[in-house]
């Protein structure tokens, strides 16, 4: 997959509620989105503010953008955090899904196909290798995300949803190499530049791919029957990820 982002200028987290209710968001076509305060094109790209001032801002080819939308999923920045971890068991997957959604702007369809990938959905659910949680955290990773309890699904979630936002920062928003790289980690990614050749990745990879876009087909299609007869809008879109070949091999990944 071609490279969607360039990072500038030392921006190192795009995840954190930093934007006013201002803000909008360009949707990409790879299925991700970026908030940004403003923007403006720059030869081939379009350049993503992404805070108040002129320092941080992100670099994506104008081509790779498939709609610019308002913004309306911003809260005010409350102690989201500290609630998910004072009553964690009172919220359903999905309200705990939609708050690290909220949180690390990601899709919440993709972070529930990367649990439904992982563990079924089951928070108490362990790898032979000893991951643990919904989204399979290993104990040395859950440590370094500052997950206290991994089989808390509002601590599981929160932490392994940061770690996929890092990977897609690190992988320029590829998803396939950041998907990957949480399978197999990211150590494997770099040495094979790109999905390592073991069949464990690859299907990993397609599948939470094919879930992916099937959300956001089925998305797509209960939108367009609620407008029909209006006139075709390009924003009302959901983009869905391309899947790429991967080569079929029977090599066992790490994890």
């Amino acid at each position: 997959m071609k490279r969607l982002a360039q990072f500038v200028l030392g921006v190192l987290v795009l995840g954190v509620p930093l934007f006013s209710a201002g803000a909008d968001v360009a949707v990409l076509r790879n299925g991700f989105s970026i908030r940004h305060e403003r923007r403006e094109i720059v030869g081939t790209v379009t350049r993503l503010y992404l805070g108040a001032d002129k320092n941080g801002y992100v670099d994506v080819p104008t081509a790779d953008i498939e709609s610019f939308e308002q913004d309306l999923s911003v809260i005010a920045p409350t102690a989201a955090p500290h609630s998910q971890s004072a009553a964690p068991h009172s919220q359903s997957v999905d309200e705990v899904v939609n708050a690290a959604s909220r949180r690390y702007h990601l899709d919440p369809d993709l972070i529930n196909s990367v649990i439904h990938a992982e563990s079924g959905f089951n928070p108490r659910a362990v790898s032979p290798k000893g991951a643990q949680g919904l989204m399979q955290l290993m104990p040395q990773t859950a440590s370094r995300l500052g997950v206290a309890n991994s089989f808390d699904p509002g601590d599981n979630l929160d932490g392994g949803t940061r770690y996929l936002r890092e990977l897609l920062e690190r992988y320029n928003f590829d998803l396939i190499k950041a998907l990957a790289a949480y399978n197999a980690g990211p150590g494997r990614v770099e040495k094979y530049h790109g999905v390592p050749p073991y069949y464990e990745t690859q299907a990993y990879v397609a599948r939470i791919i094919r879930d992916f876009n099937r959300k956001k087909l089925a998305a797509r299609k209960a939108m367009a029957a609620k407008s029909s007869g209006s006139q075709k809008s390009p924003t009302q879109h959901s983009p869905t990820v391309k899947q790429t070949a991967l080569l079929d091999t029977t090599q066992p990944a790490s994890r």
